[in-house]
């Protein structure tokens, strides 16, 4: 009888892993080489025309496919618009800062004058993202794509599915590794904020009314001289850069700021903190290439989180709206 329990167990364990993996296992590299063989060059070269015209465009793709692919799917839920009945996910306090979706949606256009109705705004934001990774001077990721667009907004899970700022760090590993991605290459995904910048409202509870003790002395000065106030004007373009050295390149210096107590986010500083990740952030500031594999291997796995495929979903037309 024991045997026969035990049996039962493995094979449902099995058929959930079946289940959780299905999805990922439906995606493929050139997915597109037939119904639109353009499609990624397309992509690529609006994500480099963007780039040199606005730069901060290439931190925005790599956003955009955390807030995406995290809320439920892989599947441009993002993207879509308030409309009647329905917020969009863009609306919440989770979403503050995020810019640029214009630009995704001058993307799509391109696309669509080469192949209507044939490559999904996901794939987008998941092509655009590992094309602006490269601008960054990140790592080029081989992605497979073939992800299909949801039909709904998932608004009302954003507060709880994406993790804050200043959240502890085991409840960070705990949501990533919910959807399938391990320690290290979530320490590795969270060197993304090594591009970019940081908001005062979202650093200044480290600042005021004293100085979080974790902040090395001379960098806290620095950021009071950023933050001067501890009610910073939320509409205001009030911030931090994420890294002072390289701050538009994707590298390990990010590492290197947090192991000399210069994070901006108590996320960051805990990373140090924590005997769980504190051996990968000192693997990962010795070595650029090491980090850079694990994040492909992290970005590989966020991207390709439960998306929608084969008849699932739709294509739409415009990103902002199903069609």
């Amino acid at each position: 009888m024991a045997a026969k329990n035990h049996f039962s167990f493995l094979f449902l364990l099995l058929l959930q892993l079946q289940l959780f993996y299905s999805g990922r296992s439906d995606l493929q590299l050139n997915y597109y080489a037939k119904s639109c063989p353009k499609a990624e060059e397309i992509i690529k070269q609006q994500v480099m025309d963007l780039y040199y015209e606005h730069g901060n465009t290439a931190v925005s793709w790599l956003r955009n496919l955390f807030h995406d692919c995290v809320v439920k799917a892989c599947d441009a839920s993002l993207l879509l618009e308030t409309v009647v009945g329905v917020e969009s996910e863009k609306e919440s306090e989770r979403s503050f800062g995020m810019r640029n979706f214009k630009y995704v949606n001058k993307i799509k256009a391109a696309v669509e004058k080469e192949c209507a109705l044939t490559v999904s705004c996901a794939d987008i934001v998941a092509l655009s993202a590992r094309d602006g990774i490269v601008m960054l001077k990140g790592p080029h990721i081989e992605m497979k794509t073939g992800r299909r667009d949801s039909k709904v907004s998932y608004s009302q899970l954003v507060e709880e599915l994406i993790p804050r700022h200043n959240d502890s760090i085991i409840n960070v590993l705990s949501r990533f590794q919910s959807i399938g991605i391990d320690t290290e290459a979530t320490v590795a995904l969270l060197g993304a904020h090594s591009v970019g910048r940081v908001h005062c409202v979202n650093l200044v509870e480290r600042l005021y009314p004293t100085v979080d003790p974790t902040i090395d002395p001379e960098y806290a000065k620095y950021l009071k001289g950023r933050c001067p106030t501890p009610t910073p004007d939320p509409n205001a373009v009030l911030y931090s850069r994420n890294d002072r050295e390289t701050p538009m390149i994707l590298d390990n210096m990010y590492y290197s700021n947090i192991l000399k107590h210069k994070g901006l986010l108590l996320v960051d500083q805990q990373l140090v903190s924590n005997p769980l990740t504190l051996p990968y952030v000192k693997k990962f500031a010795a070595d650029n290439d090491y980090f850079h594999a694990q994040f492909s291997r992290g970005i590989l796995l966020l991207s390709e989180n439960s998306p929608l495929t084969g008849d699932e979903g739709e294509i739409r037309k415009d990103c902002r709206y199903i069609n």
